[in-house]
């Protein structure tokens, strides 16, 4: 099976093995809980998607490799204890609780989480004086006489011979205590992973055209060629930092993330190509809804290969943007809910600074908890922002000479308004975007195949995607609506006001400004001419 296979098999398995029955027992006792044991090629995601698995189910995770450890690590060192029993006295052998076992323990305890995986990869190249051991462990979930804590759930994943001298091939005794899931490269549930996660749009073009070079390992006169999803993966980080930096994009580079010399020497040629594209096509031009004729008509005779990355380098640069306006909201709801917090203490006399500085350290403390519990730093970035822009709005209150009182929180809502501002502006300045591009693939392609490609990719992006159901956009709804439903409303402002100032106030706060307001402007109908 596939990467994405396994990871809905892992899923269910978690989830199944942590179901109680009404009286708290699990339905299938821990004892008779197989491990899961994903065998497959180097590369392929395998560590990648059991850490998806505990994201998305919001448990922790414990991640080993058992390449390093021997039978002490494993099992504990021994000591010994006095102990009597009857009217005798003996010296007994003990053995301290296993490293991995501790670790599980360290980790509940900084983290909160009393549920989770316990991944073993390269289970497979165990020692040999640790391998008798590993039976007791796979059936009883213990090593020596501890057991690993309640609830968590044992997976593995190790590599066939053919690609690590180290493995050992398991006997039918090993085998029969584990649910050996066989998985297998493959390009199509990759491409899902790569679009969601960014990988760089010269790589997904490429191994449109070339499918076979996604994955490959050749015994050669020299070594081992190969190149793997995680090469590719790689390559597109790096790639990335030296765009940004300014840094060439070269055979030397590539050749050091593709370890196969015809691929990586086809790669850096297409690589240059699509940077002539980039330039070619004048991707601004695009989304302002400003594309000359010249570069349509280009567009409209291009072939297949040309057509596809042109699509790609507009959805990069739609996703990049879309990405940053919902950063900028999650960032504003954060700061919207600190800023609420803090309101009642600074409004009674608490200084300003004191109040947003330690809501700054809340956030930040919330970040550092989230990081040791596996949470991604794109994920943690909402909340280190929002610490920034709390410790600027402190900084604000000082050079105004508000210490407190409603002065101080009227600079607060003075700037944080406008922070809100300026992410409403992004956002409407994005869906016109959105608006240009789709009526630039409609205008050169029509409705066809490039637009049905084009529509399934800004859904399966991630920036796009949460773009187009957090703020809606007419041209998704209306072009998407054969590759996924429609996500429901183009209402911007609906949206945008449910993070707007107004909701720092309450109810009885909002009628008595509109009543102000109406008594100030005199027309007694408006809530503020």
């Amino acid at each position: 099976m596939n990467i994405a296979e396994a990871k809905r098999q892992i899923e269910d398995t978690v989830e199944g093995y942590l179901t109680r029955d009404e009286t708290g027992a699990y339905l299938i006792a821990p004892e008779a809980q197989r491990p899961l044991f994903l065998l497959g090629a180097p590369g392929i995601g395998k560590t990648a998607v059991v850490g998806q698995v505990a994201s998305e189910l919001g448990i922790g995770l414990v991640s080993y490799s058992m390449t390093h450890h021997t039978r002490q690590s494993a099992l504990g060192l021994p000591f010994i204890v006095h102990k009597r029993y009857g009217d005798e006295e003996f010296d007994v052998s003990e053995y301290t609780m296993s490293e991995i076992i501790a670790s599980i323990y360290d980790y509940r305890e900084e983290t909160g989480h009393n549920r989770g995986i316990l991944f073993l990869d390269e289970i497979n190249c165990v020692s040999e004086t640790l391998y008798p051991s590993m039976l007791q462990f796979l059936q009883f979930k213990t090593f020596g006489r501890h057991r690993i804590p309640d609830g968590w759930i044992v997976v593995c994943a190790g590599n066939p011979p053919e690609y690590n001298r180290s493995v050992y091939d398991f006997d039918v005794v090993t085998l029969d205590r584990l649910r050996k899931i066989a998985v297998e490269p493959d390009l199509g549930a990759w491409r899902a992973y790569a679009l969601k996660t960014g990988v760089h749009p010269a790589i997904l073009s490429y191994l449109e055209v070339k499918p076979d070079h996604f994955y490959s390992v050749e015994s050669t006169p020299d070594g081992k060629s190969f190149v793997t999803a995680r090469g590719w993966d790689d390559l597109s980080r790096i790639i990335k930092l030296h765009e940004m930096k300014g840094k060439p994009v070269d055979r030397t580079l590539v050749d050091q993330f593709l370890q196969d010399n015809s691929i990586a020497e086809r790669f850096a040629q297409y690589y240059l190509l699509f940077t002539k594209y980039r330039s070619d096509y004048r991707i601004s031009m695009i989304l302002a809804g400003n594309a000359p004729d010249e570069i349509r008509e280009r567009a409209r005779a291009a072939r297949f290969d040309e057509r596809l990355a042109l699509a790609r380098l507009i959805l990069d640069a739609l996703d990049a943007h879309a990405e940053k306006v919902v950063e900028a909201e999650q960032v504003v709801r954060v700061v919207r809910d600190a800023i609420r917090e803090v309101k009642p203490s600074i409004l009674d006399g608490e200084s300003a600074r004191d109040a947003l500085e330690s809501a700054a350290r809340a956030l930040t403390q919330q970040a550092a908890h989230d990081e040791k519990a596996g949470v991604s730093a794109k994920k943690l970035r909402p909340y280190r922002l929002g610490a920034a822009w709390l410790s600027e709005f402190a900084s604000a209150c000082d050079s105004e000479r508000t210490p407190s009182g409603e002065s101080a929180f009227s600079v607060i809502e003075r700037v944080y308004s406008a922070r809100v501002q300026d992410m409403k502006e992004r956002s409407e300045t994005c869906a016109r975007e959105i608006e240009c591009a789709f009526a630039f693939i409609e205008g050169v392609f029509g409705n066809g195949r490039e637009m049905v490609a084009f529509a399934a990719e800004f859904a399966a992006r991630e920036g796009t995607s949460q773009f187009a159901s957090r703020f809606g956009s007419d041209a998704y709804a209306k072009h998407g609506k054969n590759v996924l439903a429609a996500s429901g409303g183009s209402d911007l402002e609906k949206r945008l006001q449910e993070i707007d100032l107004d909701a720092l106030a309450s109810a009885d706060e909002k009628a008595r400004k509109a009543e102000a307001a109406k008594k100030s402007c005199g027309c007694g109908s408006c809530s503020g001419c």
